[in-house]
Parts: C-alpha cells; structure tokens; sequence
C-alpha cells in the first residue's frame, strides 16, 4: 500500500535528485507508478519531500 505519509518508501522511488523515477527503472505496473506519483506529488506539496534535492 501506498501512502504520502511514509517518506522512507516514496524516498526509493526517486533519484537523489529528487525526481521520481520511471515505470521502466522502478519495475511497477501502471497502475501502481499512477498511485505512486500522486503520493509523492502530494507529499512535496506538505513538504515531507523536497521538490529537488541541494
């Protein structure tokens, strides 16, 4: 399950950069890649995430 809460899990799936990785780099269905994204937009919105790395 994904949630926008668990920082350490959405973390995997982006660069050091910060940019979230692609379906063909991370290995998830399309489904799963669409409720990831959202996640990890919705928590750089709350600022549990940064928008790009330093």
């Amino acid at each position: 399950q994904i949630d926008y809460k668990d920082v350490a899990k959405l973390r995997r799936f982006t660069t050091e950069r910060g940019k979230i990785l692609p379906r063909r780099i991370s290995g998830t269905c399309a489904k799963h890649q669409r409720k990831l994204t959202t996640a990890i937009k919705r928590a750089r919105a709350i600022a549990l995430l940064p928008f790009t790395a330093e």
